[in-house]
């Protein structure tokens, strides 16, 4: 069975999962409230449906890696929901600190409700994936289930450090390389690796087998942040869906970007002197890749990705779940299988 094919197998029942986990909050007094949730998620309000969804990647990997491990994917449907719930609070509190007005080309929670309300908003969908991901009881061990909680929390931790990382960068000119990678590492590799990992934990991997998923995802986060950064300066906004040139005007220290500084050439000298122009960032943009920050970013990129599919050739997934897995890790870093 094709990836594709799992994916339309999986996806309803996602779906179904998530939108009993949000309508713990279908009460009658806080019906506006549970609105405000189902309307973040894509479900409800002007412009819903799957591109308001979004493509429920994670959720996905939690299922297929416990499916390669030769275990029933419906079982991990709760956790599947935790991380996917995990993933959206996160959103609703970017958006804000980020002072994002469109998520997915759509008014965001707080420019609809204000910003107290979208806090209150992502701080609901935190406790209800806590609560999702204990429903892994129903039918596993409390060891488990204990198990996958404390990875749960874990990441989310380590989604605010990276979090706190990312924000308080900006108030730095000096950084370095070294400073990029843990960044990375919280803000989009800890919820990738806890997919993998609560994946193979709920199906039934030993522990060097869930250390081989879990790095698996982490490897792939951070692939897949790097090839972000290049495709945030020299992407096709077509293909891409965002403006090139948003990230060297808002001043994102992406991977690109801080290799070139190192450099202190002609890209530092310019950087240092204030805020890219939009009229500026094609000339930016080739001076930064005649410095080599492309070459160097792309490298890296690669580099992860063979530290990625190793660790998933390790950790040996079986059958077409695992030729599943295969394939959703080169779609995510568009490379040709």
């Amino acid at each position: 069975m094709p990836l594709k094919q799992f994916i339309e197998t999986m996806l309803p029942e996602i779906e179904k999962e998530l939108q009993s986990q949000v309508d713990r909050l279908k009460q009658n007094n806080s019906h506006p409230f549970h609105e405000m949730l189902t309307y973040h998620m894509g479900w409800t309000g002007e412009g819903a449906g799957p591109e308001a969804a979004g493509k429920r990647i994670r959720p996905l990997m939690v299922l297929l890696a416990a499916a390669s491990c030769g275990a029933d994917w419906r079982l991990a449907l709760p956790a599947a929901a935790a991380v996917e719930l995990v993933h959206n609070f996160s959103l609703v509190h970017d958006d804000v600190q980020d002072n994002s007005d469109k998520r997915r080309g759509r008014p965001t929670v707080w420019t609809k409700w204000g910003v107290p309300m979208a806090i209150n908003v992502g701080d609901a969908l935190f406790v209800i994936a806590n609560q999702s991901i204990l429903d892994l009881g129903k039918a596993l061990p409390a060891s488990t289930v204990v198990r996958a909680t404390a990875i749960l929390n874990d990441t989310c931790l380590e989604l605010t450090r990276g979090q706190f990382m990312d924000m308080s960068y900006e108030q730095h000119s000096d950084l370095k390389i070294e400073d990029y990678w843990p960044m990375i590492g919280g803000k989009t590799s800890a919820l990738l690796s806890a997919c993998t990992h609560i994946g193979a934990l709920v199906g039934g991997a030993d522990e060097a087998g869930q250390e081989n998923y879990r790095s698996f995802g982490y490897r792939l986060g951070l692939a897949f942040q790097v090839q972000d950064d290049v495709l945030g300066i020299w992407g096709d906004e077509a293909v891409t869906g965002k403006s090139a040139a948003s990230d060297l005007v808002e001043g994102k220290n992406s991977l690109p970007v801080l290799f070139a500084l190192e450099k202190n050439g002609a890209f530092a000298k310019r950087w240092k002197q204030g805020p890219i122009r939009a009229e500026e960032v094609k000339e930016v943009a080739v001076l930064l890749e005649s410095e080599g920050a492309k070459t160097y970013a792309v490298e890296m990129s690669q580099q992860e990705t063979e530290k990625a599919l190793g660790f998933l050739e390790g950790a040996n997934p079986q059958g077409e779940a695992g030729e599943a897995l295969l394939e959703l890790a080169n779609m995510l870093l568009k490379r040709k299988q």
